[in-house]
């Protein structure tokens, strides 16, 4: 089947007319076109759906009202998911404005914590193909498999190789969960329309036994491909997808560490990409403890910041935090003394066995280990916390608990305000329970976790734990890009990102306890970036679309789709 085109214009009153290619019930199986009940009656017989639907002609309200009823009624986590995304199969348009509509609610169950439970069951729940999976079956032929995808102007693809999905690890092919995840965010969050997107997982088997040895397991069943054999065929995808897509932006998704940076440094100054896992949450994190430092009426070069966990996530951050302080002044001395950066084996010195380059760059001198105490034998979380004192703890371990009730309070009685970030995924993993913290603090830590957390009271006082999400920086770092035509993504983009994102938490927000902007502003927050990112890509140089600074704001506005039903015509011909 080849490529369609999803043709829309936009009205002089802002609304969208749409040619739509079908007719009959054949409308009904394609989810860009299908209005359900809300069909007008022009449209019932332009498009020879009378008789096929019932009588009344809904509004969208009204059917938002069906929905939200309907999913009520589930108290599974899972159960709504399988809905929400019966919903999006179905009807594009209606599935936006729901999640526009109930983004705070509905965030947890379309991505983290519920998406790696969607993973997990992927071959078990699946029920309809949504994106495109390429395996080493295609080698020789992804510019054709390519092809095969719905529409022919796809500008944005979420890309994974489904190896280190959230902290849950290798799900094989049902790492297309996260792809079809975050772009649904990308269109609810930034307004990126649909039809410019396509989800991407790039099955190149799997070395979790358990889907290995289960018969309903629905990917490329053979290990994981390594080595040349593995970056050949994603060369290969690269260059099937800047062709088949020439104006393409691919975000790449929750591969592990190695190959993450790899892939990262392979592509980054070859076509327009980059990596969430690294530079997005490193992104978020800056931007959380910005906000903190704002509280805290300190700069960042006065934090002293433990890191732990050094997987993609945690260097990711490390290097996006060393950037910052750069930016803010500090001497690369100041820099590598401010971050003491833990793994499973401890804290990073260089009198350890380093292999890694990464991590061998944000190691420690043994002498700046020695002047907090911290000998080869006393380096662990704990011992690290004690001797060096932090302001600032991240958590991106995966370890549920690290963070022990003495740990945290070592931490407080260092600092009167400390950061305290636990942002491991999903929410079993969690590196320490906000509400535990808060106590543990007295209610003097400022609290951001990678999940959803309810409020916390403590002595007579509510404290709104923020969610430190990646979906904070991507939609709006994408949509910039995008805008700008960016021949890359600069690091000082996605610096720029953090620094708007640091900026919309409202002083109002601070004062209840948050680092991160409530969720339901998702749209404003990432609008506000995505302005910052074309700016800063026009000061890089990398812009390659003539925009005058001033005309940016409504660049982006009237860039942003809205998820209302367009009016459908016959396609012509």
């Amino acid at each position: 089947m080849a490529m369609g085109t999803f043709k829309r214009s936009r009205n002089a009153d802002g609304s969208e007319t749409v040619e739509c290619p079908f007719k009959g019930y054949d409308v009904f199986a394609h989810p860009l076109y299908n209005k359900s009940t809300g069909f007008p009656n022009e449209e019932r017989w332009s498009l020879k759906l009378n008789g096929l639907i019932p009588d009344a002609v809904s509004t969208m309200d009204e059917q938002l009202q069906r929905v939200y009823a309907s999913f009520a009624k589930k108290n599974d986590p899972m159960e709504k998911y399988i809905g929400i995304a019966a919903l999006q199969d179905r009807d594009e348009h209606l599935f936006y404005s729901f999640l526009q509509e109930n983004i705070e609610e509905y965030l947890p169950i379309v991505y983290t914590p519920t998406v790696g439970q969607a993973c997990k069951d992927f071959s078990k729940v699946f029920r309809r193909g949504r994106g495109m999976w390429i395996t080493p079956q295609h080698r020789g032929k992804i510019k054709e498999v390519l092809q095969h995808a719905r529409f022919k102007h796809v500008k944005l693809i979420v890309a994974t190789d489904n190896e280190s999905i959230l902290g849950i690890g290798d799900q094989g092919c049902g790492g297309m969960a996260i792809s079809i995840g975050k772009l649904a965010l990308y269109c609810a969050g930034a307004g990126i329309h649909p039809a410019d997107t396509l989800p991407i997982s790039l099955d190149v088997g799997t070395n979790n036994q358990e889907l290995l040895d289960d018969p309903l397991y629905l990917g490329w069943d053979k290990p994981r491909l390594t080595g040349d054999d593995y970056l050949s065929l994603i060369d290969e995808f690269v260059e099937a997808a800047t062709e088949v897509f020439p104006d393409v932006l691919i975000q790449w998704e929750d591969f592990r560490k190695n190959n993450a940076f790899d892939v990262l440094e392979r592509y980054r100054h070859k076509a327009l990409s980059f990596n969430d896992d690294i530079q997005g949450t490193g992104a978020v994190a800056l931007a959380g403890l910005m906000a903190g430092c704002r509280v805290k009426n300190q700069s960042l070069l006065e934090q002293r910041i433990v890191i732990f966990g050094a997987g993609a996530s945690g260097m990711g951050i490390a290097n996006q935090l060393r950037a910052g302080m750069r930016l803010a002044g500090a001497t690369e001395e100041q820099v590598q003394a401010n971050i003491a950066m833990l793994d499973s084996r401890g804290l990073l010195v260089t009198d350890r066995n380093i292999t890694e380059a990464a991590k061998q760059k944000l190691a420690w001198s043994p002498e700046l280990a020695a002047e907090h105490g911290l000998s080869e034998d006393k380096r662990d979380l704990q011992s690290v916390v004690d001797g060096y004192r932090p302001t600032v703890l991240i958590g991106t371990s995966g370890q549920a608990g690290a963070f022990t009730e003495s740990i945290v309070r070592s931490m407080a009685s260092a600092s009167q305000r400390p950061i305290i970030l636990p942002f491991s995924n999903p929410t079993a993993n969690c590196e320490a329970i906000p509400s535990d913290i808060i106590v543990w603090t007295e209610g003097l830590a400022l609290v951001a976790a990678g999940s959803p957390f309810a409020p916390v009271e403590y002595a007579g006082q509510f404290h709104h734990i923020g969610q430190g999400n990646n979906v904070f920086i991507f939609p709006g770092l994408g949509l910039g890009a995008l805008l700008a035509k960016a021949s890359e993504v600069t690091d000082n983009m996605i610096s720029a990102s953090s620094e708007a994102l640091a900026t919309q938490v409202t002083e109002e927000e601070l004062a209840s306890g948050q680092l991160f902007p409530t969720v339901s502003r998702l749209r404003e927050v990432s609008e506000h970036i995505a302005e910052a990112v074309v700016a800063q890509a026009i000061d890089d140089g990398v812009a390659q679309a003539e925009i005058n600074k001033a005309d940016i704001p409504k660049l982006v506005a009237d860039s942003m789709w809205n998820p209302d039903y367009p009016q459908l015509v016959p396609a012509k011909g």
